[in-house]
């Protein structure tokens, strides 16, 4: 229980229907010295508010301290990905590495059958008796891309009691039950970076990542300086400081790759940013892996349309991704997840 709108009416469905619930919320940083805003969730004033929708449904809650496996996993990855000249994904990290490798864990302490989250997506069993993890029916809230490294034995024990309905269902049925949280904003930005400013969150856990380097052009020519790899993410167009583009005046310049090798940002015109092949690393795939080339639609970003691709899997948890057409602002460190209309096929992190 995050002290959000979606995973306190999941708590609120599962009581409701007569299971045994068990409410737990996760401290994930250091809050002694009184924050209650720290970020986008799990704050002081988030943790309060679990804990009043728990009392308004009457199950037990209890928090649990998750600092250090948090800062190890989630945050520690973050630095590094940014440092290293990638745009890391904390959310699918938090996901799968902490709250369903941990709290599955937790809940058999709890004599608890199956974990419930507040996650917009849906767990099904085939004929073959294999978990399938499939899009919520709400489009729009759509969670299941942060899910694609669920195991079968964790999706085993997952149950998404929102996932089969509409976002506006759940907020209407909050305020049915009286729920404290039942207006309560949806919580939008990373949350253990404060102020929103990752950049300066980076150089302060990690100072050599803040090191000095060129702005190029694709022909090597620089354009300008910069203050550090982790302030740039593949398509980036604002916040180069060029006054002018290096190439024909007033053509807009794009962040396409960045080297750590010599710490260059490589920019250019949009049309460089294109691309129709990836590969993956850390592949999942949820059901089985399949024999050969596989016809599929892939997702490069949360909010990415998926496009039309195929995918063969490689060696070593690996895999190729060609696509019919190309693609924007293919980048480094986020997820590529494959889909079958709504079902997760699997997933990896791009190369």
């Amino acid at each position: 229980m995050s002290g959000g709108v979606d995973s306190s009416v999941a708590a609120a469905l599962l009581a409701e229907q007569g299971h045994d619930v068990v409410g737990l919320s996760m401290q994930l940083y250091d809050q002694t010295e009184g924050q209650t805003a720290f970020g986008g969730c799990c704050s002081l004033d988030d943790l309060h508010d679990a804990r009043r929708v728990a009392a308004a449904i009457n199950i037990p809650h209890y928090i649990l301290n998750f600092e250090r496996q948090f800062d190890e996993q989630v945050v520690s990855n973050f630095v590094r990905e940014y440092a290293a000249g990638r745009t890391p994904l904390p959310c699918a990290h938090c996901n799968s590495d902490l709250k369903f490798a941990a709290l599955v864990e937790r809940a058999e302490g709890f004599g608890a059958q199956a974990v419930a989250t507040g996650h917009y997506a849906r767990v099904e069993r085939d004929a073959r008796g294999r978990w399938l993890l499939k899009r919520s029916v709400d489009s729009s809230k759509d969670q299941s891309y942060f899910l694609f490294s669920l195991t079968q034995d964790q999706l085993a024990r997952a149950v998404f009691p929102v996932g089969d309905r509409p976002k506006a269902s759940v907020r209407a049925y909050a305020r049915e039950r009286g729920l404290p949280v039942a207006d309560k904003a949806d919580s939008q930005e990373i949350c253990f970076v404060p102020d929103h400013d990752h950049a300066r969150f980076v150089a302060t856990r990690a100072p050599a990542a803040a090191h000095a380097g060129p702005i190029v052009d694709e022909a090597g020519r620089t354009l300008g300086r910069h203050d550090g790899l982790h302030r740039f993410t593949v398509g980036q167009r604002k916040g180069l400081g060029l006054a002018r583009s290096g190439g024909s005046a007033g053509t807009p310049m794009y962040v396409l790759h960045l080297r750590p090798s010599d710490r260059a940002v490589v920019v250019g015109p949009k049309s460089s940013l294109e691309r129709t092949t990836l590969t993956a690393s850390e592949v999942n795939w949820i059901a089985a892996q399949p024999g050969g080339p596989r016809r599929a639609s892939a997702q490069i970003r949360h909010r990415h349309q998926p496009a039309a691709a195929t995918i063969r899997a490689l060696g070593d948890a690996r895999a190729e991704v060609v696509f019919d057409t190309p693609q924007l602002a293919v980048t480094p460190g986020q997820a590529v997840v494959f889909y079958d209309r709504d079902l997760v096929l699997g997933g990896g992190w791009i190369d």
